[in-house]
This record gives C-alpha cells, structure tokens and sequence, in this order.
C-alpha cells in the first residue's frame, strides 16, 4: 500500500499552481509584507526560498533589488515565468533545504508557511543550514509562519469554513498526529465548475524549535513579531515573523 503521507516535493506545486493566485489574493498582505522585506534587505540582494508565483519577488524588484528564486514546483514557477518581468528572474528549479548556489546574499526569505512543507525535521535543519550557507555576514534570514494550535482539532480532525462567496465555498478539511508535529489538510473548492481539491502536507514546529534550529545553523534570532506590520509578538498570537541574523 502506498504511503500517503510519502513526500513528493512537487505535488503541492501541481495541484494548487493553477489556482493559487486566486485562491490567496484576498488572505495576504502582499503590500506590507514586501515594505517589510526591502527595509529588512538594506539594498542588497535577496534570496526566496520557495518562490512560487512570484508574489513577493516580483514587488521586491520593482523596489530596485535584485532577487534569485528557489522552488520544488516547475508549475509554479512556469506561472511566475509568465507575469511581467518573471522571464528575467533568476530561478532554481529543486530542493530549497539542498540548495548551493555562488552568489551571497543580503537576505533570505522563507514566507507563508512554507518551512512547514518540509517534511521531517531533520529537512527543516537542512533549510537553516542552506540559509546561513548563502546569507553574507551580517545578513539575515527571515521566516513567516503560523504558530501551532492543536486544539484547532477535535478528535484529530476538523473541518472549517475558510472562504465563502456568492458562488463559491471554500472548506479546510484536516487531521493532526501530535506525535509525529504532522497536519494534512486538503482545501476544498465548491461551486458551479464543480469540485477541486488543494492537498497540503505540514510538518509544524513551535517557534523554540526554529530558534534551536537556527543556533545550529549558526544565526540568533533578533526580532520576532505577529506579522508584516510588525505588530509585537505575544502569548495570543497565531503567527509570527521571525529575524535570524548570522554574525
């Protein structure tokens, strides 16, 4: 029998790609998200590690910084490919825990989660150590994650609502393994074209576990805020943005 939690680095890319600029446009503040990254650059280069569509990268260079990108999905960056601008991105196409390129960077940005799609911990190590490999002295590695909350689930389960329109409705169906910090969760889209399916894999951390992750890599975390707008980070907040710099 097939592993159903087996980790394909390209299945998120492929079933979401089509849809993923639609289906986030209204959840994230791109605006202030990318006002945050150039103060954070200083004017220096930017690596993203997971790039996706460009959502970020391509604001980024309109502010007149130069940005290579990493991602797993060759959808996804076929899509990026082909907005305004996209063709000139320098993009690699592979695994952003395993990556080694030449040049140096000023920043290295891993947003929305997606140190969460790695699948093992031991991946998630790998990812710091691949950030710090490529920052400059004195640059920085950003990270923008939700903070776990198992007791978004009932019985290991949960279903929510997470977007609803005149024509359409969007559910969040999941279940969690404490044990193994893993949630699977698949978007489900209804409406008139029928039924399509977002499956999602995470294996989360609490944000002391990316802190520990970040000493072996050799950086120290020196902000930690709820969001973009650098809101303080407290005991109620669901999501944090993390600064690690390397000395």
């Amino acid at each position: 029998m097939a592993d159903r939690h087996a980790h394909d680095p390209e299945a998120y890319g492929r079933a979401i790609a089509p849809d993923y600029d639609d289906l986030y446009d209204d959840a994230l503040d791109t605006d202030t998200a990318v006002d945050c990254l150039a103060g954070l650059a200083g004017g220096g280069p930017v690596l993203e590690l997971g790039i996706g569509t460009g959502r970020l990268a391509l604001p980024l260079v309109e502010r007149g910084l130069a940005v290579h990108g990493v991602d797993s999905s060759p959808e996804m960056v076929a899509l990026l490919r082909a907005k305004p601008g996209g063709a000139d991105l320098p993009v690699t196409v592979g695994d952003f825990a395993d990556v080694h390129l030449e040049e140096r960077f000023t920043l290295v940005v891993l947003a929305f989660n997606t140190i969460f799609a790695l699948p093992t911990q031991d991946a998630q190590v790998g990812c710091f150590a691949a950030a710090a490999e490529h920052l400059r002295p004195g640059g920085r590695f950003v990270i923008e994650a939700f903070v776990p909350d198992p007791t978004r689930f009932s019985h290991g389960g949960m279903v929510r609502p997470y977007a609803i329109g005149s024509d359409h409705v969007i559910l969040e169906v999941g279940e969690i393994d404490p044990a193994a910090q893993r949630m699977t969760t698949t978007k489900v889209r209804l409406g008139a074209e029928g039924v399509r399916l977002y499956p999602a894999n995470h294996r989360y951390a609490w944000p002391a576990e990316l802190d520990l992750m970040a000493r072996l890599a050799g950086l120290r975390m020196t902000q930690r805020w709820a969001g973009w707008d650098r809101a303080p980070f407290t005991a109620t907040s669901d999501h944090h943005l993390t600064v690690y710099e390397r000395p």
